[in-house]
């Protein structure tokens, strides 16, 4: 009898990993067709769907505390879950505070410094999208070029408050022109050479003008297609919560780089990151 028991509970176990080896597998292929994945070799498919089953693991972990009210923020699988931590930051992470006017070398210093309005109380939260100044979320694919987008997010929120029309400005037009300004494309930049390069150049396209490719190309601008122009920016001192908070609620939009290594960013969903570093 104990041995028919045993046989027994060895083929429910078995079945158990069937069924689970099964469900994994269908998620993989489900993600390969939704992401359009392919893979040179069948030795890479085996490595990256290993990652992926890591991820989804990690991801499911964290959404049970999510679940819990443990945590702020829920995750979801997406188009990176296939990849290591570093090969998305490598991807991705194109801020480079080291690439400072590149034009004429002295640039650096050519910004405001922003200072607080006195007299002012600054509201507990300001949600610019409900006042129509911020554009629907962009990709920037596979390409380094965040700082373009932080760049285009904060001007398209300054020309929503000045003109009251919300245009949607174009990532490519930095990508491919603001090199000689100390930017490089899809392989970094920064956001203050950005609007350096509109100021000199009298203006961005807009996005339908000159849409948004995730790799660098040459250069075509048009400016019959403008969208905005900038008359230069204004830094705010790096770590300053208070300052941040002050200028996000009196000026709008503000262009900020942050550090995304962090899963919370990578797996993002939905709700309100909080994150010690």
């Amino acid at each position: 009898m104990m041995k028919v028991f045993v046989l027994l509970a060895a083929l429910f176990v078995g079945g158990q990993a069937v069924s689970f080896f099964e469900l994994v597998q269908e998620q993989w292929g489900s993600f390969k067709v939704t992401h359009k994945k392919q893979y040179e070799s069948e030795l890479e498919e085996r490595f990256r769907m290993k990652i992926f089953m890591e991820n989804a693991h990690k991801i499911a972990k964290h959404n049970k505390l999510y679940a819990l009210g443990l945590v702020s923020y829920k995750l979801d699988v997406n188009k990176y879950a296939d990849m290591l931590s570093h090969e998305i930051m490598q991807t991705l992470n194109g801020f480079n505070k080291t690439k400072q006017g590149g034009l004429r070398g002295t640039q650096e210093h050519d910004g405001f410094s922003f200072i607080p309005p006195a007299n002012v109380k600054i509201p507990e939260k300001v949600d610019w999208r409900e006042h129509g100044a911020v554009t629907p979320v962009k990709d920037q694919g596979h390409c380094g070029s965040c700082w373009s987008f932080s760049a285009t997010g904060a001007l398209e929120g300054q020309h929503y408050r000045k003109t009251g029309k919300l245009v949607s400005l174009s990532e490519q037009n930095l990508v491919d022109c603001s090199t000689k300004f100390g930017n490089n494309g899809c392989n970094g930049g920064l956001m203050d050479n950005a609007f350096r390069y509109i100021k000199a150049n009298g203006g961005i396209d807009t996005e339908e003008s000159y849409p948004y490719d995730g790799k660098d190309e040459k250069c075509h601008y048009d400016p019959s297609e403008k969208g905005a122009t900038d008359k230069g920016f204004m830094d705010i001192e790096s770590g300053d919560e208070e300052q941040l908070k002050a200028a996000i609620a009196t000026v709008g939009p503000i262009s900020v780089a942050i550090d995304a290594s962090h899963m919370g960013f990578q797996f993002y969903h939905e709700g309100n990151v909080h994150i010690e570093f």
